[in-house]
């Protein structure tokens, strides 16, 4: 497995070792070790699947008391995936970085803690995986507008399919600093 670090500290790209030959592929999804021995969580608590069409935009959502990191990856179809720093006093707070992420390249995405986190679907149809370091609490979840124009994330051309709950969120410079997660000193 390689691990690319990101212009954004936390945030990785992971391409694994994919072994090809006339019957297939291979590969190991994910295996503690390696990933512990990069430095980077295995200690996931929750797992998730959404199948969605093109144009869906998902996001830009965040957990403030439960932080999740989330590491994320597409096992059908390809996506537009985005991490957008949040953290108070983050030297690249409203930054963000993508990925393409698709059942071809077989990347995983890893987002810590105090990322908001979207994708947008770029193929007919798309399976999105993640796994989670903390359960998911719909008391806790946040979010920022994901056409926020402060941040500029290029989300590409053609239509968006965006739920009602995140169209009415706001922009990041908007958010009240108290529900907004603070830079982790050990970072």
């Amino acid at each position: 497995m390689k691990v690319m670090k990101t212009s954004i500290s936390g945030v990785i790209k992971i391409q694994p070792t994919v072994h090809l030959d006339p019957r297939g592929y291979f590969f190991e999804s994910f295996k503690s070790s390696d990933y512990q021995a990069f430095g980077l969580p295995s200690n996931f608590v929750q797992d998730n699947q959404a199948q969605s069409t093109k144009g869906v935009l998902r996001g830009l959502h965040y957990q403030l008391k439960f932080p999740q990191g989330k590491l994320v990856w597409v096992s059908a179809g390809k996506v537009l995936d985005v991490a957008v720093d949040i953290r108070q006093n983050s030297p690249t707070f409203g930054l963000y970085e993508s990925a393409i992420l698709d059942e071809e390249n077989h990347t995983r995405f890893y987002i810590p803690p105090g990322f908001a986190h979207g994708y947008y679907v770029l193929s007919n149809t798309a399976i999105f995986q993640y796994k989670c370091t903390d359960t998911y609490h719909p008391e806790d979840e946040y979010g920022v507008k994901w056409d926020d124009s402060g941040i500029g994330i290029p989300w590409g051309t053609g239509d968006k399919l965006v739920s009602e709950k995140d169209n009415l969120l706001s922009n990041l410079m908007d958010i009240n600093p108290k529900l907004l997660p603070i830079l982790d000193e050990d970072i």
